[in-house]
Parts: structure tokens; sequence; C-alpha cells
């Protein structure tokens, strides 16, 4: 038992993705900061304009997929590391529900 600790702690990829799962943790503060941005400018412009701005709308949904393959990432349920590691395309193929129109 002790010697398979020993051999998961020397394991340099369980060092490089904690590493990453860090640099992740502060991603993250960033994209909560920019998704508050976000709901307050479409509650903004539904207050003013009766409607969601599209071009917020999108950014959005593409910003709350990137959050989701980050947060799958950092509770091991991928090991695809996110953007800028990997391609953007990643959080566009994630299945999320359809926008309204």
């Amino acid at each position: 038992m002790q010697h398979e600790i020993n051999d998961n702690i020397k394991k340099i990829s369980t060092w490089k993705r904690i590493f990453f799962m860090l640099v992740f943790t502060v991603v993250v503060s960033l994209v909560r900061i920019l998704l508050w941005t976000v709901i307050l400018l479409q509650v903004a412009s539904a207050l003013l304009t009766g409607t969601p701005n599209q071009n917020i709308l999108s950014f959005g949904r593409t910003l709350s997929a990137y959050l989701y393959h980050i947060l799958l990432f950092l509770t091991y349920n991928t090991d695809q590391i996110p953007f800028p590691f990997s391609d953007w395309g990643l959080t566009e193929d994630l299945e999320l529900p359809k926008i309204k129109e």
C-alpha cells in the first residue's frame, strides 16, 4: 500500500494535473467576473429594449460552456485540459440547451 502511494506521488502526470488545476481555479475566478458582467448587461438590455442582446447572448453561452469544461476538468470528469491549452472548439462542442430566440 505504501509503495503504491509513493509511486502515485512520484508521477509527473499527477503533479502536472495539480498545476493545471491551480491555474484553472484562478481562471474560474476571472470567468465568474465576466459572467456577472454578462448577466448585468443582459438585465440592462432587457430593461431598456425588452429583449436580450443577441451578441451578448452568444458570448454568455460560450463563456458558460467554457466554465463547464473547466469544472469538468477540475472534478476529474475529463482529462482534456481546457483552453488555452487546447482548442477553443472543444467548448463549443459541449451539449447545452438551445438558445431561445
